[in-house]
């Protein structure tokens, strides 16, 4: 294996330990799963900094860990969306490269579209799941895709809001930790 693939394995790895860690010093937790964390920060900072492949695979690995460490699980189909899938989408904020904008607010402006990317991504995951397998807690006369909806979004927006201003205070103070220096591997 080459340095540099080996080098983001590693980068991969320590942001998937992180994002666990994080998602464990939590703001609220929500009744039927779901919280208010740090957890995205890692994944999208891999993201931006190695790509969409490496994104999607450390937020597989999160989701897989976040089942190790505590859960809710009422269905196979329901595990996979609410854990690997939801956080694999996270990843899709690699679809974004910094590196083609030189004013900072373009960047900012770039970042931001790419963490909606990929809460977007997270959101349909959950949204799907809530639908199908946790409906019965919508209240009575209420549409449960509208429950769904609001449930998911009350913990989503702000999750996205708290780790878009996180990354919006690494681009402008440390950017260097998105940006990845090719040349000390030679």
């Amino acid at each position: 294996m080459d340095r540099l693939r080996l080098l983001t394995w590693l980068e991969m790895a320590m942001m998937a330990a992180l994002a666990l860690v994080f998602s464990q010093i939590k703001v609220f937790d929500m009744p039927q799963g779901g919280s208010v964390s740090l957890v995205m920060v890692p994944i999208a900072l891999i993201a931006v900094r190695r790509g969409m492949f490496s994104g999607i695979v450390t937020g597989l690995v999160v989701g897989v860990l976040q089942l190790l460490f505590g859960s809710t699980v009422v269905h196979p189909l329901q595990l996979l969306l609410d854990y690997p899938l939801a956080f694999a989408a996270l990843g899709l904020v690699g679809l974004v490269r910094l590196s083609g904008f030189e004013s900072k607010s373009s960047r900012i402006m770039v970042l931001w579209s790419g963490l909606l990317l990929g809460v977007l991504g997270r959101f349909v995951c959950h949204f799907i799941s809530g639908i199908v397998w946790f409906g019965q807690y919508a209240p009575e006369g209420t549409p449960v895709a509208l429950y769904s909806f609001v449930y998911n979004i009350t913990y989503l927006l702000p999750e996205m809001i708290i780790a878009g201003a996180v990354l919006t205070v690494v681009l402008t103070s440390a950017s260097s930790l998105l940006f990845p220096t090719r040349d000390r591997l030679a």
